[in-house]
Order: structure tokens, then C-alpha cells, then sequence
């Protein structure tokens, strides 16, 4: 097979359309952008979301979609749950094995009247009590 006979495929092909090249054409005198008017002049550009004055959808609509970055701690009210306050020591897993708590919990924060008292007692950096 020679490689100077090479061309493209039946109709995989077409001609541009020239426009603004007289009446006989199809696209003469206006060159297909209808009648006068802003979108007919050179130049022609518009803001993204531009309603012709009308307030844009996007405005219109209330403001979504802020999530902090910062990890809010997971609580236990000590009060509620005793169990937490007779351990000897208090840490992540320790507090595992007394109340149940998902996977994806990192941090946890005591609070409660009693929360303070146990602060001696915690040693691990991930567990927290309302008192200093």
C-alpha cells in the first residue's frame, strides 16, 4: 500500500461555513446573527450567569457549602455515663471499652460537674475535660 494515495474517510470531512459572503450564500447581510442588537456587534461579550438585568439565578439562591477544617472532639457528659469515671486510666481505648464509639472518632472531650476531678487520670493527648 502506497502512502501517497492516503485521504480521509467518506464523509468524515465537511466545509466550513463562510459567512457574511453575500445573499446567494445563505448566511449573507446579517451573517446568521439575526437582527441589530447587543449579541450582533463585534466584540459581543457577557458575564457568566448574566440574566439582561434580571437578578442571576446564582444570587438569587442562599449561600451553601462552608465546612470547617478544624476536628471538632466527640463528648461524653460524665454524669451520664459513670462508667467512664471509675477507670483507673482514662484513654481512647479505655473509654472504647466502656461506651461505644465509631471508627472515625479521634477526639474526645469530658464534660460534666465531675469532669474536673478527673483530669489526673487521663494520659492520652486525643482525650480532653472542660476543666484546665
Amino acid at each position: 500500500m502506497s502512502l501517497h494515495n492516503l485521504q480521509p474517510a467518506p464523509g468524515s470531512t465537511k466545509n466550513r461555513k463562510r459567512i457574511g459572503r453575500g445573499q446567494g450564500s445563505g448566511t449573507g447581510k446579517t451573517a446568521g446573527k439575526g437582527n441589530k442588537g447587543q449579541k450582533a456587534r463585534a466584540g459581543y461579550n457577557h458575564k457568566r450567569g448574566f440574566e439582561g438585568g434580571q437578578q442571576p439565578l446564582y444570587k438569587r439562591l442562599p449561600k451553601v457549602g462552608f465546612i470547617s477544617r478544624v476536628e471538632k472532639p466527640y463528648v461524653i457528659n460524665v454524669e451520664k455515663i459513670k462508667a467512664i469515671a471509675e477507670l483507673k486510666e482514662i484513654t481512647l481505648e479505655t473509654i472504647g471499652s466502656v461506651h461505644k464509639l465509631a471508627k472515625t472518632v479521634t477526639k474526645v472531650k469530658l464534660i460534666g460537674v465531675s469532669a474536673k476531678g478527673l483530669a489526673s487520670k487521663i494520659k492520652d493527648e486525643a482525650v480532653t475535660t472542660s476543666g484546665k
